[in-house]
């Protein structure tokens, strides 16, 4: 075996973004080049196994054919490769080598290679989704639970535009990631179970499989149950490919809301706004030539992740078309899935180690709510004195706003001094003229429906 140093690496997901040693092994089980292969040749040992359940072979044969695959090394498969010029023929024939003279002819019997190439991407796939990667995301869902239920009562600025709006409430920012990382999750985990194989032969048809059994569906029913796949409606000489299409996107767009969590953050810890932080290493340099930085490296790393792995989505729409029966234009395309999901996992686990030490900054969160304490009172007043009749009532407190930013006065002062309003305002309700006194009341239900969320998704994802 070649043992080369990390130094030499080409991809920087063997390198700079490289799984830990304990990950890569995890990862290495279901992704690696040697993983393809040790699926693919349980896919070739299941399908025996049903042979010899219909009774086609003894079971003896199929044993040997289980245990030869179990035993199969990605090496010997890649020299027969050299050879053959034909990946599931070397693996074909490496099983074989294995076996003896009776059980030969039942290896890969009437199947073609992308029986054996989907079904065994299908299987990895799901697997992976469900042992690490769904994981992992909930153990992120929960950090993110556990931020929006303690600060679901800390006050902070709403913004829109990049401008100050109404009140919030941190929390209820959070819940807000809660419910779409969520969804995310569920989906994920709805296309990677349904994920689907084919045993239907060179072009889908059962041509082979239909000489020996009258059933040809049901035997791939059999196979693939087997290995805890089930049969798309209908296949050619691969798997309809809207199956993938729609798990690689489940993965897209989870690293969707991963960018969007992490370009917030980013912004909440700029220098001017300062609401949040994340833990800094004692002898972490923040810049090569500036001692006092503390950049947000990790929230910028995770979009940079996802500028690099959300356009692959592309490619994975165009691996849609696949002329007649099957033409060759994803041979090499498709094998790029798994540094998708290394690439998510790398993002994930960042933000995982982020928010284990996030930080809020209470003085500063309230300095921003305070800068525009004043103001925020425009939008209930306008509203409620609207609702008591006022025929123009956004332009009058527009026009007020524009006094008080003008006179450098209080918005709330100037409208009690506004006789041609006071016929409103004694109508106004103890609650509504709390509002106006105290703007940081104003936060509408955000601290109940940041729980209502929690919730929610507490029950609905099990944690």
């Amino acid at each position: 075996m070649i043992r080369r140093s990390i130094f030499e690496n080409i991809s920087p997901l063997d390198h700079r973004y490289s799984l830990n040693e304990e990950d890569f092994s995890k990862y290495s089980k279901y992704l690696s080049e040697k993983a393809r292969i040790k699926y693919q040749a349980r896919v070739e040992a299941a399908l025996v196994k049903v042979l010899a359940g219909r009774g086609i072979c003894s079971e003896s044969v199929a044993e040997e054919v289980s245990k030869a695959a179990s035993e199969i090394i990605a090496e010997e498969v890649y020299n027969e490769e050299y050879r053959t010029k034909h990946d599931i023929r070397a693996l074909v024939n490496c099983i074989q080598r294995k076996v003896s003279p009776e059980a030969r002819p039942y290896v890969h019997f009437t199947t073609t290679s992308f029986d054996i190439v989907d079904t065994a991407n299908s299987l990895r796939y799901k697997e992976v989704s469900y042992d690490l990667v769904i994981p992992a995301l909930c153990k992120l869902e929960k950090l993110l639970m556990d931020i929006a239920i303690r600060e679901k009562n800390t006050i902070q600025i709403g913004r829109t535009h990049g401008q100050h709006a109404v009140p919030i409430t941190l929390g209820f920012t959070f819940a807000g990631y809660v419910s779409r990382l969520g969804n995310r999750i569920r989906e994920l985990k709805n296309k990677s179970s349904i994920l689907a194989g084919k045993i239907s032969g060179a072009v889908g048809a059962y041509n082979a499989s239909h000489l020996f059994f009258d059933d040809p569906e049901e035997f791939e029913r059999e196979v693939l149950a087997e290995l805890g796949l089930q049969p798309s409606t209908h296949s050619t000489q691969i798997v309809e490919t809207e199956y993938m299409t729609d798990f690689v996107h489940a993965l897209i767009s989870c690293f969707g809301v991963l960018a969007s969590i992490s370009d917030d953050m980013r912004h909440l810890q700029r220098s001017e706004i300062a609401e949040i932080g994340e833990h800094f290493d004692s002898e972490q340099v923040g810049s090569s030539t500036m001692p006092h930085k503390r950049n947000p490296i990790n929230y910028e790393n995770v979009k940079s992740l996802w500028k690099e792995f959300m356009p692959r989505m592309n490619t994975v729409y165009m691996d849609q078309l696949s002329e007649h029966q099957r033409d060759l234009t994803n041979s090499a395309s498709a094998r790029f899935i798994p540094e998708i999901i290394v690439g998510l996992m790398e993002a994930v686990n960042r933000l995982i180690r982020v928010f284990k030490r996030f930080a809020v900054d209470y003085e500063n969160i309230k300095r921003n709510f305070e800068m525009s304490k004043e103001m925020i009172v425009a939008e209930p007043l306008y509203i409620l004195l609207a609702s008591y009749g006022h025929p123009d009532a956004h332009e009058a407190v527009r026009v007020l706003t524009l006094e008080a930013e003008k006179s450098g006065r209080n918005l709330r002062e100037l409208v009690l001094e506004k006789q041609e309003l006071k016929a409103y305002l004694d109508k106004f309700t103890e609650k509504q003229k709390e509002i106006l006194v105290n703007p940081e009341k104003y936060t509408g239900i955000a601290a109940e429906k940041t729980v209502r969320v929690v919730d929610y998704w507490k029950k609905e994802l099990g944690l």
